[in-house]
């Protein structure tokens, strides 16, 4: 295998923008969990997200106006998950699953016309051959993928922080409590659940747009079940989803650069290596809380319905 074929500079590079799909729809799901919501349709509203996004993006020339047309098709979907669970009480799981399945039936119809296309090129802060590795690493990408990095924080620091940060909380951990103190429980999540959806649009709209600048269909290939997997993974910490997207991402790029170095492994094993770690992980946590080696602790009303009469 020809390790020289690997650029290290470009190898950074390429796992930024992997990452940055996963870091905005797993930073999404971990508020809309940190309220006591578990949303299993990340996938359909990242898919629905980047159909939006491609043709918003196609339509009007702008890649800005497809990531908003992106973040809208994903919070719209989202709208329907929080009707759905919070006005009509439905069970949140096989919700989910079923804003999954229809997000991806949806989106390959919508978008049957739109295959093939190139989209506008979304604009980098410095581009070209000759940028050293630094320019490469920290300048050579667009605005989104910064954006992407800065929401984390902003979100970290409205939950530690403020209020509002405040008040989801406990909506997490109790919202029988958070209700008698007054606060509009189903309102607070529906809120949440809109922002998570529209964050998950956005990281769709970024595979269509910025990673892979093409419309195919399924191409988010698992990305919105890793996102779940990443809120577990980080312990429900907003800082961690940046390591733990980062970490995927650079799996996720290691086996694309393996192949292209000609590595002996099979390629069918390099292509799911990813899902497997993300297996492993999931596994090795839940190994680590049991035996009170680590001290993740899901919000206590995570995936648990709430009426007023509660």
């Amino acid at each position: 295998m020809d390790w020289s074929a690997i650029n290290p500079a470009f190898y950074v590079a390429s796992v930024m923008v992997a990452a940055t799909p996963l870091l905005l729809a797993a930073i999404g799901e971990l508020v809309v969990e940190k309220t006591g919501v578990l949303n299993l349709g990340v996938e359909g509203m990242m898919i629905i997200g980047a159909v939006c996004g491609f043709i918003t993006a196609v339509e009007t020339g702008s890649p800005s106006l497809g990531f908003v047309g992106g973040a809208l098709g994903g919070s719209a979907l989202s709208v329907v998950f929080a009707v759905l669970t919070q006005f009509f009480l439905t069970s949140q799981v096989p919700t989910g699953l079923a804003l999954t399945l229809f997000g991806l039936g949806a989106s390959a119809m919508v978008g049957q016309s739109y295959v093939g296309i190139v989209p506008p090129k979304m604009p980098q802060l410095m581009s070209g051959a000759d940028l050293n590795a630094f320019e490469r690493i920290v300048l050579g990408h667009d605005a989104m993928l910064y954006i992407g990095l800065a929401i984390p924080v902003a979100v970290w620091a409205v939950l530690r922080f403020s209020r509002l940060g405040l008040i989801l909380r406990a909506v997490g951990e109790d919202h029988n409590a958070a209700h008698a103190l007054g606060y509009k429980v189903m309102w607070i999540r529906f809120g949440a659940i809109v922002f998570g959806g529209a964050c998950a649009g956005l990281g769709g709209a970024y595979l269509s747009l910025v990673r892979v600048p093409q419309w195919t269909e399924g191409m988010t290939t698992g990305a919105g079940w890793i996102a779940l997997a990443l809120v577990v993974f980080a312990s429900w910490r907003p800082l961690l989803i940046i390591l733990g997207a980062y970490i995927f991402g650079g799996i996720a790029i290691l086996q694309l650069n393996l192949q292209a170095a000609g590595s002996t492994i099979p390629v069918e094993y390099l292509s799911m290596s990813p899902y497997v770690i993300t297996i492993f992980v999931l596994v090795l946590l839940s190994a680590l809380h049991k035996y009170g080696i680590s001290r993740a602790q899901a919000p206590a009303m995570l995936g648990r319905s709430f009426h007023a009469s509660n």
